[in-house]
């Protein structure tokens, strides 16, 4: 699971990288919770992106960012 002291014990590249990591799966569940939410003010056209659709795309990028925090949080240090 997630240490501190591994953290800590990083190089600057790992250490950006991890942080981008975190930064792209916040981004997928902001944007997947949007879609399911807040898709009214977002004023997308139902013809062209239907509700069952959006809603399948939501539930596709919620299970991708749990899959890479998964992945992120179970890394192994080389």
């Amino acid at each position: 699971m997630f240490s501190l002291n591994q953290f800590k014990q990083k190089s600057p590249q790992q250490r950006f990288l991890f942080i981008l990591g975190l930064f792209m799966i916040l981004i997928f569940l902001t944007i997947g919770i949007i879609l399911v939410f807040f898709s009214d003010m977002l004023n997308l056209d139902q013809d062209k992106f239907p509700t069952k659709y959006r809603i399948a795309f939501a539930i596709v990028l919620v299970v991708y960012s749990a899959i890479r925090f998964g992945r992120i949080m179970n890394q192994k240090d080389t």
